[in-house]
Parts: C-alpha cells; structure tokens; sequence
C-alpha cells in the first residue's frame, strides 16, 4: 500500500497522528483540484481556492468512516465534496440574487465537447444526480475524471473495474450529459 493509503486506513482507525502525516502529501492534489475548479468558475466568484479546500478539509474529516481504499479513492471522495461546495455556494448566491450570477460552465470545459454554449454549475450537478438514479457507476466515473480528474486508470482501480469499463461508460455519460444539458439550455 502507499504511504497515503496506509494513512488512510490508520486514520479511520482512530489514529489521530495519521491525519497530520496525510494533510503534507494531498494537501498539493486538494490545492489543485481547487484551481481546476475555480478556473471553470466566473472571474468574480467569491470563493477562493483556500476556502474551497479548508471547506473541503472538514468535510473530509466528517467522512473519515468512508472506507478511503486508495489514494485515487481518496481524491475521488474529495471531488465530489469540492463539487458539492460549489454547488452549495452557487445555489445560495442564486438564491440571494434572485436567478442572477449563475456559475457557468462551457460545455467543451464540462463534457469534453466542442462548445456550443455554456451550462450552470447547478445545471451540471441537477443532470449528474440525474445520471445516477439512471447509471451510479457512470456519475461516479464523471465526478472522477471531470472533477477529480483521475485518469481512466485511476478511476478504474478506484471503481474495481477494468479501464475498458470506464472508458466505455465514460463516453456513454459524457454523450448523455451533453444531450441532458443542451435540452435544459
């Protein structure tokens, strides 16, 4: 197991000084995870990576129980908290203003698609959760790839499924969520 994994099983059984030995070696994989999400977001938005990964942090520390079985597995837990920060932040502006400021996204940045348009951040969330009660296995891979930006490998070994797998179900899911969020725009 890597030293990351080996942390992580140690933390969930209760060993408190694991999760000051983790924090060094992800923090960097948090911190960029960070960027690449807020670089999909609008210049103006009032979060900062910072925040987004301290937010991240303590969701983490709630989800210790999860069963982390690699540092891939980790990564993936950790983009879709960040995702779910986002959205939770979207939301509340969208609701503060009434419908204006929505985060958007271009759909090549969300689905790697030619770009005909863009799509709110919440939009992307609705048509994920969506794609999970029709297929949990090709959300998870998005969240992986998209916003954990795990490679097919990655997310294979984080799945327990062959890369053929992933790369099959990823293409299924990205076509899908194109045609999902192109009828909602």
């Amino acid at each position: 197991m890597s030293d990351v994994t080996t942390l992580l099983v140690e933390w969930k059984g209760g060993n408190a000084h694991a999760l000051d030995q983790l924090v060094p070696l992800v923090e960097g994989e948090l911190r960029r995870l960070a960027k690449v999400y807020l670089r999909r977001e609008k210049s103006d938005h009032t979060l900062q990576s910072t925040a987004l990964v301290n937010e991240a942090w303590i969701r983490l520390i709630d989800q210790k129980q999860s069963g982390w079985q690699s540092r891939a597995h980790f990564v993936a837990i950790a983009a879709r908290l960040m995702r779910q920060i986002l959205v939770d932040h979207a939301r509340a502006n969208q609701a503060e203003k009434r419908g204006g400021g929505k985060s958007l996204l271009a759909l090549d940045e969300a689905l790697g698609i030619p770009e005909r348009g863009t799509v709110g951040l919440v939009a992307l969330d609705d048509a994920l959760k969506l794609l999970a009660e029709l297929d949990q296995q090709q959300a998870q891979i998005v969240e992986m790839r998209f916003f954990g930006g795990l490679t097919i490998e990655e997310t294979a070994e984080a799945l327990g499924v062959s890369p053929a797998t992933v790369k099959r179900d990823w293409t299924v899911a990205r076509g899908w969520l194109f045609r999902e969020l192109s009828n909602n725009n």
